[in-house]
């Protein structure tokens, strides 16, 4: 006789992945724990968001039979008023349920909104977040955070030490304004005459935001369109070889908190140089595992590629810490602790 998974749990968040969206992060627990002995429900996939977040409370309401507690995604804009239609039905149905805070934009959002955030965070069993960053950030609203970094499996990506890495860069994230693309093909500019046979893989979905747009533009106009290779994507089990083709990541972002692209390349051992912008400085430890340099700072960025290609002590070192940072993310690490925390929950026991 086959065992049935006797926990049973709702997942709230964004199950995009089958619109050719990347994977999410609930996605990747939900497939996980559903590994694990846990009978998981999913909401939602709908593309449109007034129909993604009718789906999310409809859901949560009509199977509330078939879950005894919940996990619900919060970020920041239009985003966090789905979480809090979401948990109010959740109340209504008399479920408990942990919030799991996401974007390196939330803080700055939440200031303006102080009374609708610690009454949202307030009113969870549990609130978990992914990196320090919104840890020490969101610790106003609730103390009581839970730190649960974003999982990856570390065996999934081949390390390589860095030690004298060749200029081939890479980039990847979406073509959207927050990331900054066209910051790439400024430092590519700049590097191309010290390092002639430089090279850059420019890797993302376009959000058509005319971000995309600006950067192929701002490329030509610095004469480096050719020196770029450039791709609408890639699924994510061809990360890890998209990645081991470079050996410097650049993380142009104006806003971030814990990317797991950059958790990614850390772990294929490559060098990281990023901009201080949001959580990356709760990330990451200048020159100990990246190098960090200012928001929009071409030459700032251009120069920290140089020492890294000219320094092989210097790359060697990023290359080999950025490895074990990565290990701390390692679903092997991570997924437990989700265990642990869902079954407190679930048991009524302080979380």
């Amino acid at each position: 006789m086959s065992s049935v998974p006797t926990n049973r749990l709702l997942i709230v968040g964004n199950f995009l992945s089958g619109s050719k969206v990347t994977r999410s992060v609930c996605e990747e627990l939900a497939a996980r724990l559903s590994e694990k002995d846990w009978r998981v429900l999913t909401t939602s996939p709908k593309v449109r968001r007034p129909s993604r977040v009718l789906d999310m409370a409809s859901t949560t309401w009509r199977e509330r039979d078939r879950y005894e507690v919940a996990q619900v995604d919060v970020f920041s804009g239009g985003a966090f008023f789905w979480a809090e239609i979401v948990c109010w039905v959740l109340r209504r149905a008399g479920k408990p349920y942990i919030l799991t805070l996401h974007g390196g934009n939330l803080p700055r959002f939440s200031k303006g909104r102080s009374r609708r955030v610690r009454r949202l965070l307030g009113s969870a069993n549990a609130v978990t977040v992914p990196s320090r960053y919104l840890l020490e950030e969101m610790k106003t609203y609730r103390e009581d955070l839970h730190l649960l970094p974003n999982g990856i499996d570390l065996h999934l990506y081949r390390f390589r030490l860095r030690d004298r890495p060749a200029p081939r860069l890479i980039w990847l994230r979406a073509f959207h304004e927050i990331y900054n693309p066209s910051l790439a093909p400024r430092v590519l500019a700049l590097l191309r005459t010290r390092f002639p046979d430089v090279r850059l893989a420019m890797v993302g979905p376009d959000k058509r935001d005319g971000s995309g747009e600006a950067t192929r533009r701002i490329a030509a106009e610095l004469g480096v369109f050719d020196l770029i290779d450039w791709s609408a994507g890639v699924a994510k089990e061809r990360v890890p070889d998209v990645l081991d083709q470079a050996d410097i990541f650049l993380n142009t972002t104006n806003f971030d908190n814990s990317p797991v692209t950059v958790m990614e390349a850390l772990a294929c051992g490559l060098c990281m140089v990023s901009t201080n912008a949001g959580g990356m400085p709760y990330l990451l430890s200048d020159q100990e595992n990246a190098l960090l340099v200012p928001c929009d700072d071409a030459r700032a960025m251009a120069a920290a590629v140089a020492r890294i290609l000219t320094e092989p002590p210097l790359a060697a070192r990023l290359s080999g810490n950025g490895r074990k940072l990565a290990q701390d993310s390692d679903w092997g690490r991570v997924l437990p602790k989700w265990q642990r925390l869902i079954g407190a929950v679930r048991e009524g026991h302080a979380a």
